[in-house]
């Protein structure tokens, strides 16, 4: 469970152990590109984190806007890694407003996978062909 004991914990290991990022190196390198946010501010990824602290994530097209609630410095099962952060109220409509917006204007090209079939093939050398 959440250790209560610590005063504070790196900001990159908190990030692992809340599922954010599979590795500390890719919090790591999140935070380093500047994806990450601590109270508003840049930071880098030995600053120790704080109950209380608010830490904005960006993943890929994602953002998180979450408030510390507990500190742990091993990464515990999903359910208890939620109970590390609350997400704000804001955060979490902005990305339920995305996900739907997603899900009635796809992304062109989401829904092919893998190389084109023969028949797809002849029709891309058709076009192609014909400009």
């Amino acid at each position: 469970m959440p250790s209560e004991r610590s005063a504070g914990l790196r900001l990159d290991k908190w990030l692992w152990a809340a599922r954010f990022f599979k590795t500390r190196s890719l919090a790591t390198a999140a935070i380093n590109a500047g994806r990450v946010r601590l109270n508003g501010g840049t930071v880098k990824p030995a600053r120790e984190v704080r109950i209380g602290d608010t830490v904005e994530v960006a993943i890929e097209a994602v953002r998180w806007t979450l408030t510390v609630r507990a500190l742990n410095d091993q990464r515990r099962p999903a359910s208890e890694a939620q109970q590390l952060y609350e997400e704000t109220p804001e955060s979490s409509a902005r990305r339920a407003a995305q996900k739907e917006m997603l899900r009635l204007a796809p992304t062109p090209g989401s829904d092919l996978r893998g190389r084109p079939t023969k028949k797809a093939r002849r029709q891309i050398r058709g076009f192609n062909d014909a400009y």
